[in-house]
Parts: structure tokens; C-alpha cells; sequence
């Protein structure tokens, strides 16, 4: 956290504001940043014990962006380590809890971020997208998250620039909210050749649709991903509220190619480029999961390679002629309630072993391989009263349509307790029956002032 300084901060704002000159449409706002994102002068240590004193000397654009629109930027929001995996623990802070129960996993990578909007400690927060990043958690603490389309918001430090399975992303309490930071966010920028300039604001000011007038396709497991038979029931659930209100509701077929090895390979390759080398310098300062990763990589060819970016292609096409039927497509965005933080992911599915840590994200990867855009809507309680979220997904490119729909859906579900966001009572709140800094083998410096021994980070993620 970086208190004194966002002190300062808001009294600026506070002073702009009462002269009417505010800076921009963030003023005053304190943000959290996900700790993957460099901050100029503030601690990014990628949850990693190599950059437990790492300090920037510069800001990641997106982040230059919001202080430029006059957010405060208040702390940095926890991740697993290099934002592998759905559960947000390391060795230098410790782990995220859910706010609705701090026994439970609060999601990952954007864990931190979640828990923050969902704890009410912060209004906005930054996240980021790979294998479900920011949906993840969003579903699993009651907050919206948002995988934009790959062009939105340009992503300069991606290792493989023209690979888009990672993307950057808002996070916030209501869909109006997360558009007011991703019209902030989103952009060009020369180093991320996915990017696209816009010649205006797209976000500020969602244009109105009516219910009625929606083509709405839904799918439980996504093409055959394993999903818990309580998850299945609470989806169903929604599906009897929205599908009375919509034009059209009907089964979409969402098996449109060996999606799993495609990301495995895609995954793979970045993480292999981003640490790969770094690995074989020195295979102690890396955790299990991000060595798994790239010694997975050293498994596959240039064949392998290959054949992942036609699959990709495939995909992304047999999508595109599948949304020429819907407006969006709805399904659960985790196959499961929240389980304990102590445990590292979920293992078991409805009696089907996982056989990656992160397998259990199916949901949400497989919908990254189109490039679209997709959002989770926080949509009452599951069957164990944990939050549960709603996916949302649009056309490649159909950002506005898609936040548009996803604004009249939070409309209609708000109008009920069953469906509407559930809010976390931190006065009642469960406490960690497992000190959550037990983990904690190299704390963080706090004391370090300068871009230092993490100054060659990168990120896959």
C-alpha cells in the first residue's frame, strides 16, 4: 500500500475538484493494480521471492493511463506467482481469501482484486486475462470482470506479442463502473501489434438494449468441460429467470475444437519465452507451477506449435459462424463453488481427476482462444451460498454490444434477492482457520527504493 502518498493525493483531487478543473474522470478514485503491472516508484513483486524487492522505475502504459485520468493509485492487489494458476498465493505474501469466507479461495490470478471490490477496500482494480484471470475471481467474490476483445486495451509487455491469449482488464462492483476504467484503459500502443487505435471514447456511454429484442444462447460445461452437478443446477436456475425475458434462449453447441491442447500449447510457448531462461539460471526462485509450465513446453515441436495456431484459427472461425446465431452466450464461469485455499486447485470435477493444475479453468480458457470479448456478472448465491457468476459472451470484436447486454441482465437480476449481487459482511466473515501469511517464506522488502534485482521481470500472463 502506498498510503502517504495517495494522501497527497486526494487532497490535489480534493482542490481540483472544488476549482472545477478535475484532471480527469478517475480523479480522486483510489484504484488497486494488479501486482503483475509495474507501478512507477511502488513495490511489483509478480508474487515472485525474485522480485520481493522490485520497484519500478516506470509505469506499464495502462497504469500511465489511469494516473494520467487521476487515479490514486492505493495498493497493489495479490496474485499467485506470475499469475499462475486460479488461487492467489505466494511465497512472499501470503494467500487471498474470499471475503464471503476467508477459509476459501478468492480466484486467481486477479484474486487480490477481487477480494479488494468485494471487501469494499477499493472501488476499482486492474486485473489481467490468460486462462480466466479476471473472470475467475470475479465469479467467486460477487464482482464483474471484464476479458475485453484482444485489440481494447494494448498489452506491450506480452512475450510473444502476436499471440493474444493474454489480455488486460477492469474490475469493478457493477458493469457501470468497469466501463468507466476501461474507457480509461483501453488504447493503442506501438509495442502491442494487436492493438488498434480508437478514434473515440467507445465505453463512457453504453448504448441501451432492451431485453426483449436478444438472442441469447446458453451451454453448461462449454463443450464437455467438467462442471459440478450443483453449479449446473444454480446456472439452470438463472436460466429460468433470463430465458422468459429475452427474444430467444436456446442451446448453444460450443464444441468447435480440441480446445484443451490448444491452449496447453499456447500457454505453454509463452511461458517457455517469458521464463524459459531465467529457469535454467536459477530453478529455485520458481515455484512448481510455472515450471510446469514451461518444462511442458520443452515436450512440444515446432510441429506442435504449428498446429496449435491453425486450431486456434478454426476456432476463432467456428465461433464467429456460431455468434452469427446469438447476440451473447451464457454459461457458468467456475465448474465449482469455492474450496480451500490451502488447497492448491481443484482436483476433482464431478469425479473426473484434472490432469494440469489448471484444467479446472476450462470455462474460461476455452472462451480466450476466440479473442472475444467476455464478462462474469455477479448473480446470487450458489448451492453451498457462495457467489456465483454468471459468463458472458459477445462477438470477436463486439465489445460495446456485449457490455450493453451485460448492463440490461445486471438490471434484471438486481430486481431480485435470489439473482442479485451478494454483498460480503466483513464483520461476520469467517475467519482463515490456516494463517493466510503461513505460507510465507520470503516476505517482501519494503524498504526497497529502486528498480533492483527484478528489473528483468517478465510476464506470460
Amino acid at each position: 500500500m502506498d498510503i502517504e502518498d495517495a494522501v497527497a493525493c486526494a487532497a490535489g483531487a480534493t482542490q481540483r475538484w472544488q476549482d472545477g478543473c478535475p484532471v480527469g474522470p478517475l480523479d480522486g478514485l483510489p484504484i488497486g493494480v494488479k501486482d503483475l503491472q509495474n507501478t512507477k516508484g511502488l513495490l511489483t513483486t509478480h508474487g515472485s521471492i525474485r522480485a520481493r524487492d522490485y520497484t519500478p522505475d516506470s509505469d506499464l502504459p495502462m497504469v500511465a493511463r489511469l494516473r494520467a485520468a487521476g487515479a490514486i493509485i492505493l495498493a497493489k492487489t495479490n496474485v499467485p506467482e506470475m499469475g499462475a494458476g486460479g488461487n492467489s498465493r505466494n511465497r512472499v505474501w501470503g494467500a487471498t481469501s474470499n471475503p464471503f469466507d476467508a477459509n476459501l479461495i478468492a480466484g486467481g490470478s486477479s484474486g487480490g482484486s477481487a477480494a479488494a471490490l468485494a471487501a469494499n477496500f477499493l472501488p476499482l482494480c486492474t486485473g489481467s486475462d490468460t486462462g480466466g484471470s479476471l473472470r475467475m475471481p470475479a465469479a467467486l467474490c460477487g464482482v464483474v470482470g471484464y476479458r475485453p476483445s484482444v485489440d481494447v486495451i494494448a498489452h506491450p509487455t506480452r512475450p510473444l506479442g502476436w499471440s493474444g491469449i493474454s489480455v488486460l482488464g477492469p474490475m469493478a462492483r457493477t458493469v457501470d463502473d468497469m466501463a468507466l476504467l476501461l474507457d480509461v484503459c483501453q488504447g493503442y500502443h506501438a509495442d502491442d501489434p494487436l492493438s488498434v487505435p480508437s478514434v473515440r471514447t467507445p465505453f463512457a456511454e453504453l448504448p441501451s438494449i432492451d431485453l426483449k429484442d436478444m438472442r441469447v444462447g446458453f451451454s453448461e460445461d462449454f463443450g464437455g468441460a467438467p462442471v459440478e452437478q450443483s453449479i449446473r443446477e444454480t446456472f439452470r436456475a438463472r436460466l429460468e429467470v433470463l430465458a422468459p425475458q429475452v427474444k430467444e434462449c436456446r442451446a448453444a453447441d460450443l464444441n468447435i475444437g480440441e480446445m484443451d491442447r490448444c491452449f496447453d500449447i499456447l500457454r505453454a510457448e509463452s511461458f517457455s519465452v517469458a521464463f524459459g531462461e531465467a529457469i535454467t539460471k536459477d530453478p529455485d526462485s520458481f515455484g512448481k507451477h510455472v515450471k510446469d509450465n514451461v518444462a511442458l513446453g520443452e515436450t512440444m515441436s515446432l510441429a506442435d506449435r504449428g498446429w496449435a495456431h491453425a486450431e486456434q484459427t478454426q476456432i476463432l472461425r467456428k465461433y464467429n459462424a456460431l455468434m452469427a446465431e446469438f447476440d451473447v452466450i451464457v454459461l457458468p464461469t467456475s465448474p465449482v463453488s469455492p474450496f480451500a485455499w490451502i488447497q492448491p486447485y481443484a482436483e476433482v470435477i464431478d469425479g473426473q481427476k484434472m490432469d494440469i493444475y489448471y484444467r479446472w479453468l476450462a470455462l474460461c480458457y476455452r472462451g480466450s482462444l476466440t479473442g472475444g470479448p467476455s464478462i462474469t456478472l455477479p448473480c446470487g448465491r450458489d448451492g453451498s451460498g457462495m457467489p456465483f457468476g454468471l459468463q458472458v459472451m459477445g462477438p470477436v470484436r463486439g465489445d460495446e454490444g456485449l457490455l450493453s447486454a451485460a448492463k440490461a441482465m445486471e438490471t434484471l437480476f438486481r430486481r431480485s434477492e435470489q439473482t442479485a449481487r451478494p454483498l460480503a459482511n466483513m464483520q461476520t466473515l469467517p475467519h482463515s482457520r490456516v494463517d493466510l501469511r503461513s505460507i510465507v517464506t520470503h516476505p517482501p522488502d519494503l524498504d526497497a527504493s529502486s528498480a533492483s534485482s527484478g528489473a528483468d521481470m517478465r510476464t506470460a500472463v
